[in-house]
Order: structure tokens, then sequence, then C-alpha cells
């Protein structure tokens, strides 16, 4: 056929200007499979169709199609999001974002050498955990911590460690599932540790921790719920009566309380969220939960609690499969640090947690107004999220967004599929914009995104 005569040497797209940013990979098997492809795609596209175009033009198109396929392939994958859904550690969105200082700091010790596994003081050989070790020692008042990859990592080692070959005690009501088929049960079996369930699904009490208590029994164990809440006819032992329980038989107590809150939260109005502090005081030997939920950090799981018995698990060699990297301690390093000198406000969970209504109102109603008809101001309700404070909602303001041609469902995907995403959620038929979760630095690019999803209609 005439038309695919004009179809140019793969050299001469190769040599074209469209490519001469991919000069140095245009020889990888990824660059040749998307040459191959496009040149497939031109064949089939010249046969079916006669419209005349030269070969030069054609080079053209070619070398400029292969060049948008590579930058969207090269482009990395993880990126930011706008999240507007409401959601404060969202999991699905990274959880807790990080302090800007915290990534500054993070910089300046990875992209040179560190002291992550050495001394200086006495010159010779450390362990790298010690660098959060005795911050948590400060702020939570336990006699020593370690750091391992997630929280179910610290559960999965706390079992195996203490429990391997024994029986475990707990609840019914506490053997829970969470994000990706977690569950406490097959957890424990994996942990080398046989379960031994106490009381009924909604009640619980001390004597029936008491009388499972056999020869078997290695560690008493005590899970936070995380994700959902039992009202009505319900019944839990304190944990002081739990504390005293394990004294009284010379049995390990643990406590996973899953977010790991260190700040009152009553403030805010939730009153059910166990503080990591207040269980340390109580006596508890050891306890564990994440550093990317309510601590406001990056991805770790946090084991506290006595000497004794975190000896034991940092000579497990779990332990060392589950160690997190120097990023890791970086940054959990630096927030926790920031706690000690109360600077709640630059952990940006906690400035969005405290965030009040009527400064969320007033962005909210001055971007309606930028924005114009479309956008609305209206009264909302934010969750924590990332498990924590399940049931408890948070009073804030957004922005109720309505198109004439442009149904929910299409705003929707339309602001997720925007550069950068924006992650709403659909209310009452409206998509709606919660700024509690939104940066204050993300307003104006956010009212450029959604101005041009007007101007689709």
């Amino acid at each position: 056929m005439e038309a695919l005569k004009q179809i140019p040497p793969v050299n001469d797209v190769l040599r074209a200007p469209e490519l001469a940013e991919f000069h140095q990979i245009l020889a990888q098997p990824l660059a040749s499979a998307i040459i191959t492809s496009v040149f497939s795609e031109v064949r089939t596209q010249l046969t079916e169709s006669n419209n005349g175009i030269s070969r030069s033009e054609l080079t053209s198109k070619i070398a400029a199609e292969v060049a948008r396929r590579l930058r969207e392939t090269l482009r990395t994958s993880l990126r930011r999001v706008i999240n507007a859904s409401g959601v404060v550690l969202h999991t699905n969105l990274g959880r807790a974002p990080l302090p800007e200082a915290a990534i500054e700091h993070l910089k300046e010790v990875s992209i040179c050498y560190s002291n992550l596994e050495f001394d200086i003081k006495q010159g010779k050989r450390s362990k790298r955990d010690v660098h959060v070790a005795s911050t948590l020692q400060h702020l939570l008042g336990c006699e020593t911590a370690v750091v391992v990859n997630n929280n179910a990592a610290a559960v999965l080692l706390v079992l195996n460690t203490l429990g391997e070959g024994g029986e475990v005690i707990v609840s019914r009501g506490e053997q829970v599932e969470i994000g990706e088929s977690f569950r406490i049960p097959e957890i424990m079996s994996r942990s080398g540790a046989r379960l031994r369930e106490v009381g009924s699904t909604n009640r619980t009490r001390i004597a029936d921790y008491e009388k499972a208590i056999g020869e078997n029994t290695r560690l008493l164990l005590r899970v936070h719920p995380s994700n959902f809440r039992m009202i009505g006819f319900t019944a839990r032992p304190s944990l002081k009566d739990f504390v005293e329980l394990g004294r009284r038989h010379n049995i390990a107590t643990y406590e996973d309380l899953g977010s790991g809150c260190v700040v009152d939260m009553e403030r805010l109005g939730i009153v059910e969220e166990p503080s990591a502090i207040d269980s340390i005081r109580s006596g508890i030997d050891l306890i564990s939960f994440s550093g990317d939920k309510l601590l406001g950090g990056p991805q770790a799981g946090i084991i506290a609690g006595k000497k004794l018995y975190l000896d034991k698990i940092r000579q497990n060699p779990l332990f060392r499969a589950l160690r997190v990297d120097k990023l890791t301690i970086a940054v959990l390093e630096y927030v926790l640090r920031a706690y000690l000198r109360g600077e709640l406000d630059t952990i940006p969970t906690w400035k969005m947690l405290q965030v009040s209504e009527l400064e969320l109102k007033n962005r909210a109603e001055n971007f309606a107004r930028r924005m114009g008809p479309a956008a609305t101001p209206v009264p909302l309700k934010s969750v924590v999220g990332g498990g924590s404070a399940p049931e408890t909602y948070l009073p804030s303001w957004g922005v109720a967004l309505e198109f004439p041609k442009i149904g929910a469902s299409q705003i929707e995907e339309r602001l997720r599929r925007s550069d950068p995403p924006v992650i709403v959620r659909v209310e009452a038929g409206h998509v709606v914009l919660d700024f509690r979760t939104i940066f204050a630095n993300e307003e104006e690019e956010l009212l450029t995104i959604i101005r041009g999803v007007s101007r689709s209609q």
C-alpha cells in the first residue's frame, strides 16, 4: 500500500529532536518495546485510512508519541495527591503526612554518611535503634523501646518472643481484624503461640483471664479494638486489674494499642482513645503501637516497656529481619523530639486535628467566593481514620461542587484524574471537599484544577 511507504526507518525516528532527551536510554528494552508498539499502531492506522502524510511529518509524529509514552512510563507511580476527603489518617493516602522539618533532617543524614550504628563518644559500634530508644524513654516514661517496620511486625515479634510454644490468653471480643485481613488469631498462629480465648464477644471479666491461666500460659494479651466500637451490654477488665493479674501470677502482660496516642485527646472530644503514656504508667510490661497513625510519624512499629522483655525481643532473630532503616529512624526521632519540645503544631496530623471549626468555615467560604456559584460552603464531619477513634466525628467545613452539565460521579473522576489527583467524597449526590485535610498552600492549585473541570463541561 502506498501510504505504508511513508513509514520512516527506525533510525530516523531515533535521531528526531523529539527524542533528544531520551538519547541515553533508547537502546534499553523499555524504549525498544514502546518504539515497536508505536510503529505497529502506525502501520495499522495507515492501512485503515488513506490520509496523506509526508515521511518527515510521520517521523515527527512517531517520535513525539514515543517520547510521550516514555515520559508517562518513567514517571514515578507514587506521587502527591490532594486529600479533600476529610479523613486525616487516610490509610490509602499514606496515613500521616510528615513534618517538613523532619524531611530536611532526613535529607541531611541520608545524602551523607551518618552515625547510624556508631557511638561517637565511645568510638565503637553501636545499635541503630538507640537513637529513638532514649527519646521514647523520655516521652513515654518506659525503661526502653525498640522499633520495627510496622505494628503488625511488632505484634508478631512480641508473640513469637514471649509466647512461642505456649498459650497467650486474649478476650474473644478483642480478636480483631484490621486492614488487609490482618487478624489477631492468624498472626498468633504464625508466631508459634497458641490462642486461649476467654470471655464472650461482648463481655469479658478479669476472672475469665484468671481461670484460663495454667502451666502453659506465657502471655496475657490485651488488644485495642482500633477500627470498631462495641456498645450496649459490654464489659472489659480495667488495665489496672489486667496488670495486677499478671503480677500475681508472674506472667508478662502486653497491650497492643494500635494507633499509639501520646497526648490528651479529650480536648478534641475524643474520650476513649487509649494513651501510650497511661499504659506505661499502669505498669504493663509491654505495649506496641504504630508510628504513622496518631503519632504523626513514618510507618513503624514501636515496642516499649520493661527492659527484661525488650532484651529478649532484641535477641530474637526476627528482630533483625523486621528492623527499620536510617530513613525511618531519622524521621521518627525528629517527630518524637517535637513532642518533647511541645511543638505539636509542627506535626501535620495534630495541626489538622486541632484546627478550629471557625477557621475551616472561613477558608471554605473564601474558597467558594473565589470559585463562584459552582461551590457552596457546607458544614461537614471529618474523621480521624487509620483505625483511630472509631465512630468519632470532628465538626468541619468544606464546599459542595455542582456543575449543571456534569454529574457528581463525573466530577469525582475528573478530579481524581487531575494532576495532582484530588481525592474527594460524595455526599447526598454532591462532590464535597473537606478543608480539614486540605493544606492551605494547596488551595490555589485546587482552585485552578476545579476551574479546569468546570470549563470542560
